[in-house]
Parts: C-alpha cells; sequence; structure tokens
C-alpha cells in the first residue's frame, strides 16, 4: 500500500531525531557525512525507531545539499552523501517501513544562507538524488521561511508524483515569522500541492496543540507534527531535552484530536518518544472532522505618531546636508564629548552619529549616549546597530528600546571583528548579516517582530546602511548597495575616502541610484594617523599622495593639523559636486576641526547657491 492510501486509512507515527542520537553519542561535525563513515552507527538508528513502532523513518539528509556541507568543505559530496543515506534507510526498513528522502530548509531562523536562485540550484540537486533512489515519498522540514518552501515545493511538483510532505518552523504558536497565520501557511501548502503540510521544530507538543486548533481539516491533504521534545536545558556545554517519554502518550492522543494523520519527533525526541507516540494512538482511528471556532481578532497594532524630524535621506535629496560622527568615550567622564555635541549643534549639523563599539573597543552605551543628547541638548541622533555584539534577542530587545526612547535613525552595519579590540577572546554573535538587520528593522515598521509576532505598534525607523567604495571592484560594491537597497536601505555612509578620484568615480558609479549617499570625509592629524588608518584600519586606504603630505609635516603638530584640513577641505570640494550628503568622521575628540570643515561646507553650499540664482537670473 502506498503512502498516501495508508494515511487515508490510519494515523501513521514518524520517527525522532536522527541528530539528537548522533549528538548524544559525541558526534559534533556533520551528521550528513557520517552517512559515508559511520554507516552501521546510521542504520542502527533508523532500526531503532523501527522497533519502537515507526511507520516510516527519514533519510539522514536533513542538510545534505551543497550550501550547508560547503560549511565542512563537503559541497562535492552532495551525490554520494544522499545516495548513501537513502540506501541506509532502505536497508533498514525493509519492505515493511516506509522512507522518506528529507530535505530541510536553508533559511532557518533568519540567517539568509545563499540567494534564492542558488537555493533553487542546491534543491534540485538535491531533490534528484532522491527520485534517483526512488524514496517512497519526500519531507521537506523546518522550513522558517514560507516563500523559499512554496519555491521549492514547486519546484519538487513539477519534477514529481511522489507524496510530499511540507512542514514549517514558527518561532512562536500559530505564526510564521513573516506574519502568516498557521491556518494561511498550511492553506497556501495544500494549493500549491503538497499532500501532507504539516508543522515540526522549534516547539513542543503544548504549543504545536495550541498552534493547530485554529486548522481545518482538509479534503486535499493531511495533517502532520513533528514536536521537539521540550524546551532545551543547557547543561556543561551541552543542550538537553528533559521531558518524560511518557508525555507524548497523551500529547498523541490530542494531536489526533487536532485531526493530525502524521504524528512523529523532532529535536529532542529518542525512540522511546516515538514508543510513546505509538502507544497514544493505539486502536484510535483519524479524525474525519473538527469544529473550528472562529479566528478571535487580530491584535490591533496602534498608530504610531510619526516622527517630527525630516528623515536623513530626504534632507540629502533637498540640499546639502551634513551628519557627524562622534564617538561616545571609552571611559566615564562625559565633559568633553557633550562640550562637542554642543559645539556641533550650534553650528547646524543635521545629525550626530554614534559608533557600536568601533574597532571592537568597549565605550559608553550608544543607546545612553543618544537619549542624553536627544534629550538634554536637543540634536538628533544617528546610532549604529552592529550584527558583531548581539543576538537575534539582544537585537530585537535593542531595537524596542530605541522605539520606546524616540531613536529613530539606525546604521546597520557588521561591525569590526572582535580580534582587533580590546578583548581580541570576546565572542563574535553574527546571527544575522547586515542585510538581515535591514530587513529586520524595516519588519518592525510594519509592526511585527523577528518572529512575527505583533509589536501591537509599528516602529518608525529609518535605515542607513554602509558602503566602502575604497575596493578594487567598484561595480561589485555598488551592486551590494543596490542589495541593500532591496532589504530597505533608505541611505548610505561611505568608509572614509581620501582620493578625490575615487570620489569622482564613485559619482560615476551610482548617478542612477535614487538612494542618498553620505560621502565619508576624516581630517588627518599627523603623519601616525596617516600610517595607522591606511595600513591597519579595514576598509581605509590613503592615496600616496596624501601620505607624502602629511609626512611632509611630520614633527610639527599644528602643521600636520593645517595640512589635514586642506587635504578635507579638497576632498569635500569634489564631494559637493556629485553629492549633497557629507559624512565628516571626528579625530580624536578634535571637534574643533569638525567645526572648521562644516563652515567651509556651509560657505560652499551657499556660494554654489548664490551662483544658481545668478544664473538662472540671467537665463531669464
Amino acid at each position: 500500500m502506498d503512502l498516501l492510501a495508508a494515511l487515508k486509512e490510519r494515523i501513521l507515527i514518524g520517527d525522532g531525531a536522527m541528530g539528537t542520537l548522533l549528538y548524544s553519542y559525541g558526534v559534533d561535525r556533520s551528521f550528513e557525512e557520517l552517512n559515508l563513515t559511520h554507516e552501521e552507527q546510521i542504520t542502527q538508528v533508523h532500526q531503532s525507531y523501527i522497533d519502537a513502532g515507526a511507520d516510516l523513518i527519514q533519510t539522514n539528509t536533513y542538510g545534505a545539499n551543497y550550501l550547508k556541507l560547503s560549511r565542512y568543505g563537503l559541497e562535492d559530496h552532495v551525490k554520494k552523501i544522499n545516495t548513501a543515506a537513502i540506501r541506509l534507510a532502505k536497508k533498514a526498513a525493509g519492505n515493511q517501513t516506509y522512507v522518506l528522502g528529507t530535505i530541510g530548509g536553508i533559511h532557518g531562523t533568519q540567517s539568509l544562507l545563499g540567494t534564492k536562485e542558488e537555493i533553487k540550484r542546491s534543491f534540485r540537486e538535491q531533490l534528484y538524488c532522491m527520485l534517483l533512489e526512488d524514496v517512497d515519498g519526500l519531507l521537506l522540514e523546518t522550513y522558517y521561511n514560507l516563500d523559499e518552501l512554496t519555491t521549492v515545493l514547486k519546484i519538487a511538483r513539477e519534477e514529481t508524483d511522489l507524496p510530499i510532505i511540507t512542514n514549517v518552523s514558527m518561532h512562536e504558536a500559530g505564526i510564521m515569522e513573516d506574519g502568516t497565520l498557521l491556518p494561511d501557511a498550511l492553506k497556501q501548502l495544500d494549493d500549491t500541492g503538497a499532500d501532507v503540510v504539516g508543522i515540526n521544530c522549534r516547539l513542543g507538543p503544548f504549543h504545536m496543540i495550541e498552534s493547530l486548533k485554529d486548522v481545518p481539516i482538509r479534503q486535499t491533504s493531511f495533517l502532520a507534527a513533528y514536536p521537539n521534545a521540550s524546551l532545551p536545558a543547557y547543561h556543561e556545554g551541552k543542550l538537553i531535552y528533559e521531558n518524560e517519554p511518557d508525555y507524548f502518550e497523551n500529547c498523541a492522543r490530542d494531536f489526533r484530536n487536532e485531526g493530525v494523520r502524521l504524528i512523529g519527533g523532532c529535536c529532542g525526541t529518542t525512540p522511546a518518544h516515538v514508543k510513546a507516540l505509538t502507544r497514544g494512538i493505539k486502536n484510535l482511528k483519524p479524525l474525519a472532522n473538527k469544529q473550528i471556532s472562529p479566528r478571535p481578532d487580530p491584535v490591533q497594532i496602534r498608530k504610531t505618531d510619526s516622527p517630527t524630524e525630516t528623515p536623513l535621506q530626504e534632507i540629502a535629496r533637498r540640499r546639502h546636508s551634513v551628519i557627524v560622527e562622534l564617538d561616545a568615550p571609552k571611559h566615564l567622564d562625559t565633559g568633553k564629548f557633550l562640550e562637542g555635541v554642543m559645539a556641533l549643534k550650534t553650528i547646524g549639523v543635521d545629525a550626530i552619529t554614534l559608533a557600536d563599539n568601533s574597532l571592537a573597543t568597549p565605550r559608553i552605551s550608544n543607546l545612553a549616549i543618544a537619549s542624553k543628547i536627544k534629550n538634554e541638548i536637543g540634536i538628533r541622533p544617528l546610532v549604529h546597530l552592529t550584527c558583531r555584539d548581539r543576538n537575534l534577542i539582544g537585537l530585537q530587545s535593542h531595537l524596542m528600546g530605541l522605539h520606546t526612547l524616540g531613536i529613530h535613525d539606525i546604521l546597520a552595519i557588521t561591525g569590526d571583528p572582535t580580534k582587533i579590540g580590546d578583548f581580541p577572546g570576546a565572542t563574535s554573535v553574527f546571527d544575522v548579516t547586515s542585510f538581515d538587520l535591514i530587513r529586520l528593522i524595516k519588519q518592525g515598521n510594519e509592526g511585527r517582530s523577528f518572529s512575527g509576532k505583533s509589536l501591537r505598534q509599528r516602529t518608525l525607523f529609518q535605515v542607513g546602511a554602509a558602503f566602502n567604495p575604497n575596493v578594487a571592484n567598484l561595480d561589485k560594491a555598488v551592486e551590494r548597495m543596490k542589495k541593500k537597497v532591496d532589504c530597505g536601505a533608505d541611505y548610505f555612509l561611505t568608509q572614509p575616502i581620501f582620493s578625490a578620484e575615487r570620489i569622482e568615480v564613485l559619482g560615476e558609479a551610482t548617478k542612477d541610484l535614487d538612494t542618498p549617499i553620505y560621502v565619508g570625509i576624516m581630517p588627518l592629524t599627523s603623519t601616525k594617523n596617516a600610517e595607522f588608518l591606511h595600513n591597519e584600519v579595514p576598509g581605509i586606504k590613503l592615496t600616496d599622495d596624501v601620505r607624502g603630505k602629511m609626512n611632509a609635516q611630520a614633527g610639527d603638530p599644528a602643521q600636520s593639523v593645517e595640512q589635514g584640513i586642506a587635504i578635507a577641505k579638497a576632498l569635500i570640494d569634489t564631494a559637493l559636486k556629485h553629492f549633497y550628503g557629507i559624512y565628516l568622521i571626528t579625530p580624536f575628540m578634535r571637534y574643533d576641526i569638525i567645526t572648521q570643515l562644516v563652515t567651509y561646507i556651509q560657505e560652499k553650499t551657499q556660494s554654489y547657491t548664490t551662483e544658481k540664482v545668478q544664473l538662472m537670473t540671467q537665463q531669464k
């Protein structure tokens, strides 16, 4: 009897976690590689689940695709690993147990590994391995990203008539990370051609059962559920799932009462959990119909008052705009810093940008300093936010805090590696890339958290992005800019540029880009300063001409500063011909240098305005 015919007649039991058992045995590398190196061990895991009562087992191929195997240098062994996995599963299954070819999601917990086209190519390669080995069905599981799952489901449906099971994963009960409610997500999968639709991973039985209460029993597809054993605990460096397997016996009945026809286990589950599921459904027939209560009204997203300040990108479209980076102190004496902020406010800069522990060196929290200068001095803060220091939890919390404090301007950046800073042994987080971070910040503007849950209010963030023009292949760098725009970037701040020619080239390369650019200008203070930036700071390169001019003033601090200012003015002259935005980076808290440059920019822009008016008058 084929798989779908069996599901029409009875509830089937799936297996549990392959990775959990292998992890408990001390395996801490690519589980999929073990299909080639530890065949007996993989076969034994399959056999243990069959002995526990599993009607179907899944191949050890969750991450056996090109993109994920490349983490281990195994990307050229996709076919070999998948083929071995299927043969091992079929060897254990014999003629009594169904074998599902498993293909896992790639976009997990917001991390965007690979482009959409790369994912499609990777999926096809793994799919063909499955089809060549004649599996009984396909299991597409642990897809947090609904668009990714519908994309690969369409590919699979076009290539085969085999039964296809599609399991989504949720951070929050009942809702996908893009805000789609679970019933709507499963209906979309049903309509796209899935034979079985369901949920797996992340949630334990309780929250999965609660999520399924709103899901109707459909006539065109069956329901599946693969819960985690429980919420994991962390003990002596390992994740441990602590619930008693017998708990799954009652849960099996609850799943059946929600219309589930296929019940298995995900993270933390073992053969003991599968045995409990088998006991739980004993003598139970599948549920054909169930009553769905009306959905409660969705949580209303309260209207947020618009900020009174004009967005920086709009300012930079209408007139010349100046923002200044003034880093928070590395100590607790804020006197000179606040003095500098006041001077910059008085001279009329549009915003103060505050780095997020630049060069991996701890400073006073830029959130705290931003709140202080906004409320006490009345100047606009532009807060940098790195991917380096905070995991997804910390990033979400930090963003909610910024919104609550009325701070709406953010520069989303990757962050300098910890190895170059004061604490080289510190861990870099990098849960997300700067591309992901931009997208997630903008998701908050729709009233949704990273998990898809309602924030009950829309955030009002304007997001700047970093751009490094000091690269050999500028066209490629501009393509990265465009990808950041697609993710939601509103404007760009460049790394400091020390070449008028590079500014000219940048102007030409970005002339068709509608997104405003603030050109980074950093006045030099000495030849030592110049050589350090050129040789030791990532993303910054000085021309030989600039280095020579600074070296000529070596030994004369005052003349070195004057030369640095002269170089900066010349770069500003070029930048103002192509861009409305100027981003001044303050060296060593020398805000007096920056005030001179701001005055110079104001005089130049006033001169440009006067010349333009005169020209228009003459033309009349």
